[in-house]
């Protein structure tokens, strides 16, 4: 007997953007490999690692013995490099039209790219920018942290538990749970990770809003 797919209701909706909103693998993987050939390592493994994390946290992890300083100043290379190049960049399929259903509805963006790089990915995948929205200037420490996931409910003005977030990556599924909150799985990063409702993509999601203000969630 085939089990039925879960229904998650929530009261407030939080997206990761890239993986989950935005695909932006082509311009990751140009920046990342071009940077790991620099330092020497093997880009395949570099690209394991990077999806989720801020630039500074994940080359942490992959050179723990370098200065942060160090870090922090390829990051914002990173950052503007990535920035400047969309190309390849665009929306992870069903997410316009899931955009366009949260229109109105209590939702945020949290996201481990600077507010600039979020803005250049969001125009170039011609999908609204949330009014509320998390970004690695607003927080002290880059996902699985869960300080995002927290700031981002505490703006919309809900508990943790009366969140859903979106994310594809090992670390933001982590920092989601972390915030006390369930998780929607979107694209093969995710399902690994045991999400509470995993989706190929967005188009095979769907949201339901009710009178009382309950959203909710089902697999399409």
């Amino acid at each position: 007997m085939q089990a039925t797919p879960p229904v998650l209701t929530a009261r407030a909706v939080l997206l990761d953007m890239d993986g989950t909103i935005v695909n932006s693998d082509a311009v990751v993987e140009r920046c990342w490999r071009a940077w790991a050939l620099r330092q020497g390592l093997d880009p395949v493994e570099v690209l394991k690692v990077v999806h989720g994390r801020q630039g500074h946290a994940t080359m942490a992890i992959l050179l723990p013995d370098r200065p942060a300083e160090q870090n922090h100043a390829d990051n914002r290379e990173l950052l503007a490099q990535e920035t400047a190049d969309v190309e390849g960049v665009v929306p992870v399929g069903g997410a316009p039209a899931f955009m366009a259903a949260l229109a109105g509805l209590p939702h945020a963006l949290v996201t481990s790219a600077d507010a600039a790089l979020a803005t250049a990915r969001m125009n170039a995948a011609g999908l609204p920018m949330p009014a509320v929205r998390v970004t690695a200037e607003s927080v002290g420490a880059s996902k699985p942290d869960p300080e995002g996931f927290l700031k981002g409910a505490a703006e919309l003005g809900y508990a943790p538990a009366d969140c859903v977030a979106f994310e594809d990556s090992e670390a933001g599924i982590a920092a989601a749970r972390a915030a006390g909150m369930r998780v929607v799985g979107v694209g093969p990063r995710a399902a690994a990770f045991a999400p509470d409702l995993h989706v190929t993509d967005l188009d095979g999601l769907r949201l339901t809003a009710h009178a009382d203000g309950t959203l909710e969630l089902r697999a399409a």
